[in-house]
């Protein structure tokens, strides 16, 4: 039998994720691309990641979070953060437990979560418009880091999103990630 997770939304609808979650992969030294994840892995890459996560009980939204590897790798213990991975129904969720997953009716629509949650991950997003729809919506809330992670190919169209923050970036390929990966940590200037 699956077990629901909760109400989003408040209209009823459930997501129903698989009883048994999937056994993760074990990570390697080098960055591996596996199904359902567009950022290739690695132990350094995942243990850098899990650096910049605020500790709980604050909690990380990842906005797009396919099956959920990356996520099931920053909940893992022994250093494991507070994450919750959102993904467009019906979501191809493999890895995250239930009580670490949510659901939206589309791509035009944002997770409510993401008001109280203290840092939004994005992870190769779909479109630019999803991360300034969040931010116009969200982002006075408890926000206080946006991490985005994709191409560096894409950053130019992504910058504009985060004027007035403060933006550290740097090459994936500098902790653990492919050459061609770009990360850009933005801290909310009060």
């Amino acid at each position: 039998m699956a077990t629901p997770t909760s109400d989003s939304d408040g209209d009823g609808d459930v997501t129903v994720c698989p009883e048994s979650i999937v056994e993760l992969p074990a990570l390697t030294e080098r960055p591996v691309a596996y199904a359902g994840c567009c950022l290739a892995l690695s132990v350094p890459l995942v243990a850098h990641l899990r650096s910049l996560l605020p500790p709980p009980p604050a909690f990380t939204l990842s906005i797009g979070c396919g099956f959920g590897l990356f996520e099931a790798h920053l909940l893992a213990p022994p250093q494991s953060a507070h994450v919750i991975g959102v993904e467009v129904e019906p979501s191809p969720n493999k890895y995250l437990p239930a009580d670490n997953h949510r659901t939206v009716h589309g791509t035009r629509f944002l997770e409510p979560l993401a008001g109280e949650a203290a840092t939004w991950l994005f992870v190769y997003p779909r479109r630019v418009g999803l991360v300034s729809e969040y931010m116009h919506e969200h982002g006075g809330g408890e926000l206080e880091h946006i991490i985005w992670i994709g191409p560096l190919a894409d950053w130019d169209d992504y910058r504009g999103c985060f004027s007035g923050w403060e933006v550290h970036t740097q090459c994936a390929d500098e902790v653990g990630g492919r050459p061609w990966e770009f990360i850009a940590v933005a801290r909310k200037v009060t």
